[in-house]
């Protein structure tokens, strides 16, 4: 199956850049781009990508925003948002995963990290990098305390689901987490899977949004 790509970027070289990297594999096509976030909102309804490639600042409206609105009614068939960014990113990270961003790209990607990380996103999976978690909980240390004002939610969750929520939000991956609980990967996945379920969230970085927000773990755990 063929995965369909929307380019939002107000840098014409990024653009045609990346789509000819994206449009050279055999498994994805970019069908449309857009140079600000709203006529990012606009291309996306009418065209009905399975991943979005999201500029973090531009004018008019930025990816934070256009990210935002995109996602807002959670609807099952919202494309997978990746954030094109440049290293100077601190400032973006929580909002954007806040957002509902399934994870991030820097412009400087190579071809391979390009086409890899759609396929990631397309499949379901979060991009997020150790150094992106890291800056993540640096972020969660500055605004310091739980910022939710419920762990009600939580409580849904049986103690290995638990368990395993902290791990995911200390940035350890689904093969990982099995080593360190004696658990099949398999395993893992299904708790995980059910964690996304009984919380009503999208995928890994807002689970460990999440568990951060509410308290379970905190930075330096």
């Amino acid at each position: 199956m063929t995965i369909r790509v929307v380019i939002v970027d107000d840098q014409g070289m990024v653009r045609s850049g990346f789509g000819v990297l994206l449009n050279a594999q055999p498994d994805i096509e970019v069908v449309g781009e857009a140079v600000n976030g709203e006529e990012g909102l606009r291309r996306v309804a009418e065209l009905r990508p399975d991943v979005v490639l999201m500029d973090v600042r531009m004018r008019v409206m930025d990816g934070l925003e256009a990210t935002r609105r995109l996602l807002a009614d959670r609807a099952e068939d919202a494309p997978k948002v990746l954030m094109l960014t440049t290293f100077d990113l601190d400032d973006y990270v929580y909002e954007a995963l806040r957002a509902g961003a399934g994870g991030f790209l820097l412009k400087d990607a190579s071809a391979a990290e390009l086409s890899d990380a759609v396929r990631v996103l397309a499949a379901g999976d979060a991009l997020l990098s150790p150094s992106i978690t890291r800056r993540l909980i640096a972020e969660f240390a500055r605004l310091g305390g739980p910022r939710a004002p419920s762990r009600t939610r939580l409580e849904e969750l049986t103690e290995r689901e638990t368990e395993v929520l902290a791990l995911v939000a200390r940035g350890l991956s689904n093969g990982e987490i099995a080593e360190r609980l004696v658990l099949a990967e398999q395993t893992v996945k299904t708790h995980f899977g059910r964690i996304l379920m009984k919380l009503d969230l999208r995928d890994r970085p807002q689970a460990i949004v999440y568990a951060y927000e509410v308290g379970l773990v905190r930075p330096g755990d």
